[in-house]
């Protein structure tokens, strides 16, 4: 057998490895309904976490309102207050603190994103996100970070009122 024929058969050798390889890939790859369903169950699990902590929250700061979020934006809780302060020569001044989380709703993307905003006496204190993407999902991770926000929440309400 000559170098051309050996070349021949080394050429289709790969290319069969290669067909053998991406075939391999594609059944690894999760479908479409395969990533919106694990986001279906990921933002219930997360969202349901959000909830228990911030539920908590009012039984440490009496006067939060608590409220189920569920709309475009994404699935969460907030709790809000108003409270009422007398002005520096203008009377009285409303003052408004909130802290809201929401998991971001499933996009072509494939993540899950965490949306946390927080405001203490109308000043915005607490602006921040963060994602992961489907396929590496950690789940206690996010868990942690829900507490760690939530927390940090509550330490700086506690410093400012």
């Amino acid at each position: 057998m000559d170098f051309d024929q050996r070349l021949e058969r080394a050429i289709e050798r790969g290319q069969r490895q290669r067909s053998a390889d991406d075939r391999q890939r594609a059944e690894r790859a999760m479908t479409e309904d395969e990533f919106k369903n694990l986001h279906s169950k990921s933002r219930l699990d997360l969202s349901e976490h959000i909830e228990a902590c911030l539920r908590k929250l009012p039984e440490y700061f009496p006067g939060f309102d608590f409220e189920s979020v569920v709309d475009a934006d994404g699935w969460g809780a907030k709790i809000s207050r108003d409270d009422v302060a007398q002005g520096v020569g203008k009377g009285l001044t409303r003052l408004y603190s909130r802290l809201e989380l929401v998991i971001r709703p499933y996009s072509a993307s494939h993540i899950v994103e965490l949306i946390a905003r927080g405001a203490i006496r109308n000043k915005e204190v607490l602006s921040r996100s963060h994602f992961q993407m489907l396929a590496q999902l950690d789940l206690e991770a996010f868990r942690e970070l829900i507490d760690q926000w939530v927390l940090e929440y509550a330490e700086k309400f506690s410093a400012r009122v």
